[in-house]
Protein backbone atom coordinates (compact mmCIF):
# COMPACT_ATOMS: atom_id res chain seq x y z
CA UNK A 1 0.00 0.00 0.00
CA UNK A 2 3.05 2.27 0.99
CA UNK A 3 4.29 2.39 -3.14
CA UNK A 4 1.09 2.22 -4.46
CA UNK A 5 0.61 5.67 -1.97
CA UNK A 6 3.95 6.81 -2.83
CA UNK A 7 3.29 6.02 -7.36
CA UNK A 8 -0.16 7.85 -6.61
CA UNK A 9 1.70 11.08 -4.87
CA UNK A 10 4.27 11.04 -7.59
CA UNK A 11 1.58 11.15 -10.28
CA UNK A 12 -0.46 14.29 -8.85
CA UNK A 13 2.73 15.84 -8.93
CA UNK A 14 3.94 15.09 -12.39
CA UNK A 15 0.56 16.49 -13.86
CA UNK A 16 1.21 19.78 -11.90
CA UNK A 17 4.27 19.92 -13.36
CA UNK A 18 4.22 22.61 -16.57
CA UNK A 19 7.03 21.32 -18.92
CA UNK A 20 8.41 24.82 -20.28
CA UNK A 21 10.37 24.04 -23.40
CA UNK A 22 13.59 25.83 -22.90
CA UNK A 23 15.49 26.90 -19.65
CA UNK A 24 13.80 25.48 -16.86
CA UNK A 25 16.40 22.98 -15.67
CA UNK A 26 19.56 24.52 -13.38
CA UNK A 27 23.12 23.90 -13.89
CA UNK A 28 24.27 20.89 -12.08
CA UNK A 29 26.45 22.84 -9.77
CA UNK A 30 29.31 21.53 -7.46
CA UNK A 31 29.72 17.92 -6.07
CA UNK A 32 30.93 14.27 -7.57
CA UNK A 33 27.90 12.38 -9.05
CA UNK A 34 27.73 9.11 -7.15
CA UNK A 35 25.55 6.25 -7.58
CA UNK A 36 23.13 5.04 -4.85
CA UNK A 37 21.72 1.29 -6.14
CA UNK A 38 20.50 2.22 -9.64
CA UNK A 39 20.48 5.54 -9.79
CA UNK A 40 22.61 8.61 -9.88
CA UNK A 41 22.88 10.75 -7.37
CA UNK A 42 24.05 14.45 -6.37
CA UNK A 43 24.49 15.95 -3.43
CA UNK A 44 21.99 13.92 -2.00
CA UNK A 45 19.48 14.15 -4.61
CA UNK A 46 18.59 12.20 -7.48
CA UNK A 47 20.65 12.82 -11.14
CA UNK A 48 19.80 12.04 -14.31
CA UNK A 49 22.12 12.63 -17.26
CA UNK A 50 20.46 14.36 -20.67
CA UNK A 51 23.17 15.32 -22.79
CA UNK A 52 25.46 14.63 -26.17
CA UNK A 53 28.14 13.11 -27.31
CA UNK A 54 30.93 15.22 -29.10
CA UNK A 55 34.55 13.60 -29.77
CA UNK A 56 35.98 16.44 -31.01
CA UNK A 57 35.88 19.24 -28.29
CA UNK A 58 39.77 18.36 -27.16
CA UNK A 59 40.77 18.60 -31.06
CA UNK A 60 39.06 22.05 -32.08
CA UNK A 61 39.91 23.36 -28.35
CA UNK A 62 43.70 22.75 -29.59
CA UNK A 63 43.65 25.77 -31.55
CA UNK A 64 43.15 28.67 -29.13
CA UNK A 65 41.21 30.88 -32.59
CA UNK A 66 38.80 27.70 -32.73
CA UNK A 67 37.54 27.95 -28.89
CA UNK A 68 34.62 29.89 -29.41
CA UNK A 69 33.20 26.69 -31.07
CA UNK A 70 33.32 25.20 -27.93
CA UNK A 71 31.89 27.31 -25.91
CA UNK A 72 29.35 27.72 -28.60
CA UNK A 73 28.60 24.21 -28.30
CA UNK A 74 28.36 24.60 -24.26
CA UNK A 75 26.19 27.47 -24.61
CA UNK A 76 23.39 25.97 -27.10
CA UNK A 77 23.39 22.92 -24.93
CA UNK A 78 22.59 24.63 -21.43
CA UNK A 79 20.09 26.49 -23.67
CA UNK A 80 18.17 23.40 -24.06
CA UNK A 81 19.13 22.41 -20.24
CA UNK A 82 21.66 19.55 -20.99
CA UNK A 83 23.49 18.66 -18.06
CA UNK A 84 26.50 15.95 -19.22
CA UNK A 85 28.65 15.76 -22.56
CA UNK A 86 30.99 12.39 -23.35
CA UNK A 87 34.15 13.14 -25.21
CA UNK A 88 37.47 11.74 -25.85
CA UNK A 89 40.42 12.22 -23.35
CA UNK A 90 42.59 10.50 -25.98
CA UNK A 91 44.29 11.20 -29.92
CA UNK A 92 47.18 8.52 -29.92
CA UNK A 93 49.79 9.19 -32.87
CA UNK A 94 48.84 10.42 -35.73
CA UNK A 95 48.22 13.83 -36.70
CA UNK A 96 47.92 16.28 -33.60
CA UNK A 97 47.90 13.62 -31.12
CA UNK A 98 47.75 13.73 -27.59
CA UNK A 99 49.93 11.41 -27.17
CA UNK A 100 52.15 11.48 -29.66
CA UNK A 101 54.60 8.85 -27.64
CA UNK A 102 54.23 6.45 -24.94
CA UNK A 103 53.87 8.79 -22.07
CA UNK A 104 55.28 12.26 -24.74
CA UNK A 105 52.49 14.53 -24.68
CA UNK A 106 51.09 17.54 -26.55
CA UNK A 107 50.68 20.49 -24.65
CA UNK A 108 48.61 22.41 -27.05
CA UNK A 109 46.68 19.38 -26.81
CA UNK A 110 46.23 19.12 -23.42
CA UNK A 111 45.63 22.75 -22.65
CA UNK A 112 42.85 22.07 -25.69
CA UNK A 113 41.33 19.56 -22.92
CA UNK A 114 42.21 21.81 -20.07
CA UNK A 115 39.81 24.44 -21.56
CA UNK A 116 36.94 21.95 -22.87
CA UNK A 117 37.02 20.98 -18.73
CA UNK A 118 37.44 24.46 -17.39
CA UNK A 119 34.15 25.48 -20.19
CA UNK A 120 32.23 23.01 -19.19
CA UNK A 121 32.80 24.12 -15.26
CA UNK A 122 31.60 27.46 -16.62
CA UNK A 123 28.66 26.27 -18.06
CA UNK A 124 27.22 24.06 -15.11
CA UNK A 125 27.96 20.83 -17.32
CA UNK A 126 29.40 17.39 -16.00
CA UNK A 127 31.68 15.39 -18.74
CA UNK A 128 31.84 11.48 -18.84
CA UNK A 129 35.81 11.43 -20.25
CA UNK A 130 37.03 8.43 -22.38
CA UNK A 131 40.99 7.01 -22.01
CA UNK A 132 41.42 4.93 -25.57
CA UNK A 133 39.32 4.42 -28.35
CA UNK A 134 38.69 0.53 -29.41
CA UNK A 135 38.76 1.42 -32.80
CA UNK A 136 41.75 3.27 -34.93
CA UNK A 137 40.56 6.28 -35.35
CA UNK A 138 42.74 8.44 -33.48
CA UNK A 139 45.18 5.55 -33.06
CA UNK A 140 43.38 3.11 -30.63
CA UNK A 141 44.35 0.08 -29.33
CA UNK A 142 46.19 -0.61 -32.54
CA UNK A 143 48.67 2.41 -31.70
CA UNK A 144 49.39 0.99 -28.27
CA UNK A 145 50.34 -2.49 -29.76
CA UNK A 146 52.28 -0.98 -32.72
CA UNK A 147 54.16 0.94 -30.02
CA UNK A 148 55.02 -2.31 -28.27
CA UNK A 149 55.98 -3.91 -30.82
CA UNK A 150 58.70 -0.48 -31.89
CA UNK A 151 59.72 -1.05 -29.00
CA UNK A 152 60.83 -4.70 -29.39
CA UNK A 153 58.08 -5.97 -27.24
CA UNK A 154 56.87 -8.03 -30.23
CA UNK A 155 57.10 -11.09 -28.28
CA UNK A 156 53.86 -12.70 -28.01
CA UNK A 157 52.07 -8.98 -29.95
CA UNK A 158 50.06 -11.51 -32.46
CA UNK A 159 46.81 -9.08 -33.28
CA UNK A 160 45.33 -5.73 -31.68
CA UNK A 161 43.77 -7.85 -28.72
CA UNK A 162 47.01 -8.01 -27.02
CA UNK A 163 46.37 -4.84 -26.27
CA UNK A 164 44.63 -5.89 -22.94
CA UNK A 165 46.91 -8.67 -21.56
CA UNK A 166 50.65 -8.00 -22.55
CA UNK A 167 52.66 -6.59 -20.01
CA UNK A 168 54.39 -3.72 -22.02
CA UNK A 169 51.18 -2.03 -23.94
CA UNK A 170 48.84 -2.75 -20.26
CA UNK A 171 51.85 -0.27 -19.10
CA UNK A 172 51.79 2.17 -21.51
CA UNK A 173 47.94 2.14 -20.61
CA UNK A 174 47.81 2.52 -17.44
CA UNK A 175 50.74 5.76 -17.68
CA UNK A 176 48.25 7.44 -19.68
CA UNK A 177 45.46 6.99 -17.24
CA UNK A 178 47.70 8.10 -14.26
CA UNK A 179 48.80 10.79 -16.91
CA UNK A 180 45.26 12.12 -17.36
CA UNK A 181 44.19 11.51 -13.40
CA UNK A 182 46.91 13.88 -12.41
CA UNK A 183 46.85 16.20 -14.95
CA UNK A 184 46.31 19.83 -13.27
CA UNK A 185 44.23 21.92 -15.37
CA UNK A 186 46.33 25.19 -16.96
CA UNK A 187 42.89 27.31 -16.35
CA UNK A 188 41.40 26.11 -13.00
CA UNK A 189 44.44 24.87 -11.45
CA UNK A 190 42.16 21.60 -10.77
CA UNK A 191 43.58 18.30 -10.88
CA UNK A 192 41.37 16.38 -12.54
CA UNK A 193 41.03 13.77 -10.64
CA UNK A 194 39.94 16.32 -7.91
CA UNK A 195 37.55 17.97 -10.02
CA UNK A 196 33.58 17.44 -9.91
CA UNK A 197 32.77 18.71 -13.38
CA UNK A 198 33.91 15.49 -14.41
CA UNK A 199 31.33 12.64 -14.01
CA UNK A 200 32.92 9.92 -15.02
CA UNK A 201 35.88 8.10 -17.02
CA UNK A 202 35.23 5.46 -18.88
CA UNK A 203 37.81 3.02 -20.02
CA UNK A 204 37.50 2.60 -23.80
CA UNK A 205 34.93 3.58 -26.80
CA UNK A 206 33.52 0.60 -26.99
CA UNK A 207 35.70 -1.91 -26.27
CA UNK A 208 35.62 -5.51 -27.83
CA UNK A 209 38.22 -8.11 -27.39
CA UNK A 210 37.27 -10.75 -29.90
CA UNK A 211 39.53 -13.79 -28.47
CA UNK A 212 37.33 -13.06 -25.07
CA UNK A 213 33.99 -13.30 -25.79
CA UNK A 214 33.43 -13.71 -21.59
CA UNK A 215 34.39 -9.83 -21.57
CA UNK A 216 36.59 -10.21 -18.88
CA UNK A 217 39.69 -9.65 -20.32
CA UNK A 218 38.79 -5.57 -20.75
CA UNK A 219 39.41 -4.37 -17.07
CA UNK A 220 41.21 -1.75 -15.41
CA UNK A 221 39.01 -0.66 -12.96
CA UNK A 222 40.96 -1.12 -10.01
CA UNK A 223 44.13 0.87 -11.20
CA UNK A 224 41.15 3.64 -11.71
CA UNK A 225 39.80 3.52 -8.24
CA UNK A 226 43.35 3.19 -7.07
CA UNK A 227 44.71 6.71 -8.14
CA UNK A 228 40.70 7.92 -7.78
CA UNK A 229 37.92 7.40 -5.23
CA UNK A 230 35.96 10.70 -6.51
CA UNK A 231 34.79 9.79 -9.59
CA UNK A 232 32.77 7.48 -11.32
CA UNK A 233 34.00 4.71 -13.95
CA UNK A 234 32.60 2.73 -16.63
CA UNK A 235 33.51 0.38 -19.25
CA UNK A 236 32.29 1.74 -22.41
CA UNK A 237 29.89 -1.61 -23.23
CA UNK A 238 27.53 -3.31 -22.21
CA UNK A 239 28.99 -7.00 -21.14
CA UNK A 240 27.02 -7.88 -18.18
CA UNK A 241 30.70 -9.26 -17.01
CA UNK A 242 32.30 -6.22 -17.11
CA UNK A 243 29.66 -4.30 -15.84
CA UNK A 244 29.48 -6.58 -12.71
CA UNK A 245 32.85 -6.19 -11.02
CA UNK A 246 32.58 -3.66 -8.46
CA UNK A 247 34.66 -1.22 -9.48
CA UNK A 248 32.21 -0.16 -12.16
CA UNK A 249 29.81 2.11 -11.06
CA UNK A 250 27.16 2.24 -13.73
CA UNK A 251 26.68 0.25 -17.10
CA UNK A 252 26.23 1.56 -20.63
CA UNK A 253 25.05 0.88 -24.42
CA UNK A 254 25.77 2.29 -27.37
CA UNK A 255 22.03 1.97 -30.06
CA UNK A 256 22.22 2.57 -33.65
CA UNK A 257 19.23 0.37 -34.67
CA UNK A 258 19.81 2.06 -38.75
CA UNK A 259 23.17 0.80 -39.07
CA UNK A 260 22.50 -2.94 -37.04
CA UNK A 261 19.51 -3.26 -39.26
CA UNK A 262 20.49 -1.61 -42.74
CA UNK A 263 18.06 -3.53 -44.67
CA UNK A 264 15.17 -3.26 -42.30
CA UNK A 265 12.33 -0.80 -42.47
CA UNK A 266 11.96 2.25 -39.70
CA UNK A 267 9.59 0.14 -37.86
CA UNK A 268 11.70 -2.97 -37.41
CA UNK A 269 14.32 -0.94 -36.50
CA UNK A 270 12.57 0.53 -33.57
CA UNK A 271 10.97 -2.40 -32.38
CA UNK A 272 14.23 -4.30 -32.20
CA UNK A 273 15.38 -1.15 -30.24
CA UNK A 274 12.67 -1.11 -28.04
CA UNK A 275 12.85 -4.78 -27.04
CA UNK A 276 16.42 -4.49 -26.87
CA UNK A 277 16.65 -1.24 -24.15
CA UNK A 278 13.59 -2.84 -22.37
CA UNK A 279 15.85 -5.98 -22.10
CA UNK A 280 19.60 -3.67 -21.06
CA UNK A 281 17.09 -1.67 -18.44
CA UNK A 282 16.19 -4.95 -17.04
CA UNK A 283 19.42 -6.17 -16.91
CA UNK A 284 20.93 -2.97 -14.94
CA UNK A 285 18.08 -2.86 -12.63
CA UNK A 286 17.72 -6.02 -11.59
CA UNK A 287 20.72 -8.28 -12.34
CA UNK A 288 23.55 -5.48 -11.89
CA UNK A 289 21.13 -3.31 -9.92
CA UNK A 290 23.48 -0.64 -11.14
CA UNK A 291 22.44 2.44 -13.42
CA UNK A 292 22.27 2.73 -16.83
CA UNK A 293 23.14 5.37 -19.37
CA UNK A 294 22.44 5.27 -22.94
CA UNK A 295 25.74 6.64 -23.37
CA UNK A 296 25.52 7.16 -27.52
CA UNK A 297 22.23 7.07 -29.60
CA UNK A 298 21.49 8.21 -32.67
CA UNK A 299 20.09 8.18 -36.42
CA UNK A 300 20.97 10.19 -40.07
CA UNK A 301 18.63 12.73 -40.22
CA UNK A 302 16.03 10.88 -41.78
CA UNK A 303 13.31 10.13 -39.32
CA UNK A 304 15.23 10.72 -36.57
CA UNK A 305 12.92 12.81 -34.43
CA UNK A 306 11.02 9.04 -34.19
CA UNK A 307 13.98 7.24 -32.88
CA UNK A 308 14.89 10.25 -30.08
CA UNK A 309 11.37 9.84 -29.21
CA UNK A 310 11.38 6.20 -28.61
CA UNK A 311 15.16 6.41 -26.75
CA UNK A 312 13.71 9.22 -24.22
CA UNK A 313 10.21 7.71 -23.84
CA UNK A 314 11.89 4.18 -22.22
CA UNK A 315 14.49 6.33 -20.37
CA UNK A 316 11.32 8.36 -18.95
CA UNK A 317 9.39 5.77 -18.45
CA UNK A 318 11.96 3.81 -16.19
CA UNK A 319 12.76 6.85 -14.29
CA UNK A 320 9.46 8.10 -13.46
CA UNK A 321 8.78 4.85 -11.99
CA UNK A 322 12.09 4.72 -9.96
CA UNK A 323 14.20 2.29 -12.48
CA UNK A 324 17.12 2.29 -13.28
CA UNK A 325 17.55 4.16 -16.86
CA UNK A 326 19.73 7.21 -15.89
CA UNK A 327 19.24 9.72 -18.94
CA UNK A 328 20.81 9.15 -22.37
CA UNK A 329 23.44 11.21 -24.65
CA UNK A 330 22.99 11.73 -28.44
CA UNK A 331 24.98 11.30 -31.41
CA UNK A 332 26.80 13.89 -31.79
CA UNK A 333 26.13 17.78 -31.09
CA UNK A 334 27.71 19.97 -33.62
CA UNK A 335 27.31 23.70 -33.84
CA UNK A 336 27.57 26.27 -36.47
CA UNK A 337 30.86 26.46 -38.88
CA UNK A 338 31.78 22.92 -38.44
CA UNK A 339 30.71 21.02 -41.59
CA UNK A 340 33.95 18.77 -41.86
CA UNK A 341 32.67 17.34 -38.85
CA UNK A 342 29.45 16.18 -40.17
CA UNK A 343 28.78 12.36 -40.34
CA UNK A 344 25.09 12.25 -40.61
CA UNK A 345 23.96 11.84 -37.03
CA UNK A 346 24.89 15.21 -36.08
CA UNK A 347 22.71 17.58 -34.18
CA UNK A 348 23.18 21.60 -34.80
CA UNK A 349 20.51 22.77 -32.30
CA UNK A 350 20.47 25.81 -34.28
CA UNK A 351 18.83 24.16 -37.50
CA UNK A 352 17.16 21.48 -35.75
CA UNK A 353 14.72 23.01 -34.02
CA UNK A 354 11.96 20.08 -33.83
CA UNK A 355 14.87 17.65 -32.66
CA UNK A 356 16.08 20.26 -30.55
CA UNK A 357 12.49 20.61 -29.02
CA UNK A 358 12.21 17.02 -28.17
CA UNK A 359 15.50 17.39 -26.17
CA UNK A 360 15.00 20.01 -24.05
CA UNK A 361 11.25 18.90 -23.28
CA UNK A 362 13.33 15.31 -22.11
CA UNK A 363 15.68 17.40 -20.40
CA UNK A 364 12.91 19.01 -18.26
CA UNK A 365 10.60 16.04 -17.77
CA UNK A 366 13.73 14.35 -16.16
CA UNK A 367 14.46 17.62 -14.20
CA UNK A 368 10.94 17.35 -12.66
CA UNK A 369 11.20 13.41 -11.85
CA UNK A 370 14.16 14.47 -10.21
CA UNK A 371 12.22 17.07 -8.28
CA UNK A 372 9.60 14.93 -7.84
CA UNK A 373 11.64 12.47 -6.00
CA UNK A 374 13.27 14.87 -4.12
CA UNK A 375 9.97 16.59 -2.89
CA UNK A 376 8.71 13.00 -1.78
CA UNK A 377 11.68 11.95 -0.19
CA UNK A 378 11.42 15.49 2.10
CA UNK A 379 7.98 14.40 3.18
CA UNK A 380 9.60 10.89 4.26
CA UNK A 381 12.46 12.73 6.42
CA UNK A 382 9.71 14.93 7.76
CA UNK A 383 7.27 11.98 8.48
CA UNK A 384 9.99 10.13 10.25
CA UNK A 385 10.95 12.87 12.28
CA UNK A 386 7.54 13.65 13.16
CA UNK A 387 7.54 10.00 14.21
CA UNK A 388 10.73 10.18 16.06
CA UNK A 389 9.79 13.46 18.17
CA UNK A 390 6.35 11.66 18.68
CA UNK A 391 8.20 8.90 19.75
CA UNK A 392 10.53 10.87 22.61
CA UNK A 393 7.37 13.01 23.81
CA UNK A 394 5.36 10.01 24.63
CA UNK A 395 8.70 8.21 26.16
CA UNK A 396 9.33 11.36 28.35
CA UNK A 397 5.60 11.81 29.41
CA UNK A 398 5.10 8.00 30.52
CA UNK A 399 8.69 8.39 32.23
CA UNK A 400 6.97 11.70 33.66
CA UNK A 401 3.89 9.89 35.05
CA UNK A 402 6.72 7.51 36.81
CA UNK A 403 7.90 10.14 39.06
CA UNK A 404 4.74 11.55 40.53
CA UNK A 405 4.36 8.83 42.93
CA UNK A 406 7.59 8.68 44.49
Amino acid sequence: MRNLGLAFLFTILLHQCFFRPHGGVEATGAGFIQTRGPHFVLNGDLFYANGFNAYWLMYVAADPTQRSKVSAAFREARSHDLTVARTWAFSDGGYRALQYAPGAYNQDMFQGLDFVVAEARRYGMKLILSFANNYDSFGGKKQYVNWARAQGGGGGLASDDDFFTHPLVRTYYKNHIRTVLNRQNTFTGIRYKDDPTIMAWELMNEPRCTSDSSGRTIQMAWFVKSIDRNHLLEVGTDFVANNRVSGIDFATVHSYPDQWLSNSNDESQLSFMNNWLDAHIQDAQYVLRKPILIAEFGKSWKDRDQLFNAVYYKIYASAKRGGAAAGGLFWQLLTEGMDSFRDGYEVVLGQSSSTGDLIARQSHKLYQVRKIFGRMRNQERWRKARAARKGQWQSGSRNGRKGVGN
